[in-house]
């Protein structure tokens, strides 16, 4: 008797690139923006007004000052991440059957270190957070919910890779802007200083941060998906819902 099988999409290893650039383009305004707001003299206005502010003095075009940088690392950084976690997902995974969760996290770890150039710590916890944590959430909304592989899914898919990212990465960042601010403070004293004031001063932040890295990741996730289902390479694998 023959197995039944069903025709799916999956994508090549350079798409991870492409939707990390149109996502770059979609959120690079708030990432001008937060910087102006960091190196303004006097904290006297908010993203708004800076937003203003900007309209009005060099245009619309100064929201994408520095686009061409930004484009740059994402063409280098996300395409390499996401090239080496794709490639390692359809060659060491089983056709048709879920990757276990425990090799996303191997996988989006490596494809993290490579990627970072110099394999920072941030970089493996961003792509676990992102990559490894949105395959997932997808898996337990399709198999779970018996929501589809569409624009709802991969939303509420990538919203919550993108807490999870910022989440892993928060105490890193506020160690970080710890050190940077005191310079004669060594890691185990700032820790240590942290650590008195709670768990929560290493999660200090957190909502701005999401706000810097939520959106970016939903658009790169939504993007990716997209080009999947209209360009991906076209398989067949084993339909376990019809055995």
């Amino acid at each position: 008797m023959a197995v039944p099988t069903k025709e799916i999409r999956i994508s090549r290893w350079y798409f991870g690139g492409i939707a990390s650039m149109c996502a770059a383009c979609c959120t690079h305004p708030l990432d001008l923006i937060k910087v102006h707001l960091q190196t303004q003299l006097k904290a006297d206005l908010g993203m708004a007004g800076m937003a203003k502010k900007l309209l009005k003095s060099d245009g619309f075009l100064a929201f994408y000052n520095g686009l061409s940088a930004s484009l740059l690392r994402q063409l280098t950084y996300s395409t390499t991440r996401f090239g080496i976690y794709e490639t390692m997902k359809n060659n060491f995974s089983t056709p048709g059957q879920p990757l276990p969760f425990y090799k996303s996290i191997m996988f989006a770890a490596v494809s993290g270190a490579v990627g970072g150039a110099m394999a920072t710590v941030r970089a493996v916890f961003v792509t676990i957070g992102q990559l490894a944590f949105y395959d997932q959430f997808k898996l337990i909304l399709v198999n779970y919910f018996n929501m589809g592989d569409n624009l709802g899914t991969h939303f509420s898919a990538s919203i919550s890779a993108g807490a999870v990212a910022t989440l892993l990465t928060q105490p890193l960042d506020v160690l970080k802007t710890r050190l940077m601010n005191n310079s004669g403070e060594g890691l185990g004293v700032a820790v240590k200083s942290l650590m008195t004031v709670g768990p929560s001063a290493f999660f200090k932040g957190f909502v701005p941060a999401f706000i810097r890295l939520g959106p970016h990741t939903i658009l790169t996730f939504v993007f990716l998906e997209q080009i999947r289902q209209n360009f991906g390479i076209v398989t067949r694998v084993p339909d376990n819902k019809k055995q």
